[in-house]
């Protein structure tokens, strides 16, 4: 695409816009207009000093094979321009020589424009010699190894950020884990306690009710000489069986060792402990309903999600089911529905499917 410029043909001077203005201007002012009121303003005198010219800038004209030749040793078409151009269109080797001398200017890759026409081409053409190609080739690869250096750069800072990243996720799952572990922890203590409570209130229970047998008796109270020593009531009282603790430690273990006994395959574990809730579930929302206190062993869906699980029919036989008719079913009578019983299964079971621990800590 051509561009034009104007410049005065004697002198050579640019000239500006303004200078294309008409011999005389006329203003009109916008209140109160009047033909009258209309004033002739001189333009500039720059038409009486300097003769407009226009002029045509276009790409110089250059040797086409110098041209083909520097095009095919890598150099952009714009560069080669602008190099055969600028060193006089002579020569290959004055060319390669521009290049190198100009290789960090600007403008550099932008294609030249000249006002003039000026036939350019050299009578004398030569060949490439080997020193050319060798100074070709080193631009080259100064440009090749430039764009590595970058390249590499690049790369250890998105290596460093890779690492980062996963240190920050390895932190944050380490946090995680040990809330979890803590939390865990905090809540085998509760249950120690809360046992250790339990016991010391039986304790207490018997010996209130002792003193009563005496008192009804008409005996005197126990002297305090013959009072058993603290380590034999802690044996008596060990002994004493504590049916909600007992059950729910039972069912815990239970729970434990199918876990451990099929600790490779967790998803299966999941379905059982889900299975089991859900039978435990129904008869405490439902005690009357028969269908839900009654399960046939030999139920192919049974089998797969429970029975054939070691510890599934167990846990069920803690929450009071029973083998009846042949061991051809597992059923839990009316009469030996205990709803406290069921509500420490539903408390086992939640605590096995959410605690990530469960099975793997001793207690």
């Amino acid at each position: 695409m051509a561009l034009y410029f104007l410049y005065c043909f004697d002198c050579r001077a640019s000239l500006k816009p303004l200078e294309l203005l008409p011999t005389t201007i006329y203003t009109f002012p916008l209140p109160a207009f009047s033909p009258k009121s209309i004033k002739p303003i001189p333009a500039p005198t720059s038409f009486s000093i300097h003769p407009i010219a226009f002029v045509e800038m276009a790409v110089p004209q250059v040797n086409k094979k110098l041209l083909d030749e520097l095009e095919a040793m890598g150099f952009p078409r714009p560069r080669a321009t602008r190099a055969l151009h600028f060193s006089g269109n002579s020569s290959l080797e004055a060319a390669i020589e521009w290049v190198i001398d100009h290789e960090n200017d600007s403008d550099i890759d932008q294609m030249p424009l000249v006002a003039v026409d000026i036939n350019l081409d050299s009578p004398q053409l030569f060949d490439i010699t080997e020193q050319m190609k060798m100074k070709a080739q080193e631009l080259r690869n100064k440009e090749h190894k430039k764009k590595e250096v970058e390249e590499k750069k690049l790369e250890r800072q998105r290596e460093k950020e890779r690492i980062r990243a996963s240190k920050d996720l390895t932190e944050a799952k380490r946090i995680l884990e040990s809330n979890e572990k803590q939390r865990y922890l905090a809540l085998k203590k509760k249950e120690k306690e809360e046992e250790k409570r339990a016991r010391e209130k039986i304790v207490k229970k018997l010996e209130h009710d002792k003193v009563e047998r005496r008192s009804r008796l008409g005996l005197p109270p126990e002297s305090p000489s013959v009072k058993p020593s603290t380590h034999l009531l802690q044996e008596k009282t060990t002994s004493l069986p504590l049916k909600s603790v007992t059950n729910a430690e039972q069912m815990r273990e239970c729970l434990r060792s199918l876990k451990r006994n099929h600790q490779n395959d967790g998803a299966r574990v999941r379905r059982a402990f889900e299975t089991l809730l859900i039978y435990v579930g129904n008869i405490a929302k439902n005690p009357d309903e028969e269908k839900f206190r009654k399960i046939r062993l030999t139920n192919p869906l049974f089998q797969d999600r429970v029975g054939n699980l070691r510890g599934g029919m167990e846990f069920l036989e803690l929450c009071g089911f029973e083998r009846t008719e042949g061991d051809e079913f597992l059923y839990l009578p009316d009469d030996k529905v205990n709803m406290e019983l069921l509500n420490t299964a539903g408390s086992e079971l939640k605590s096995a499917m959410t605690n990530p621990f469960f099975g793997l800590l001793s207690v």
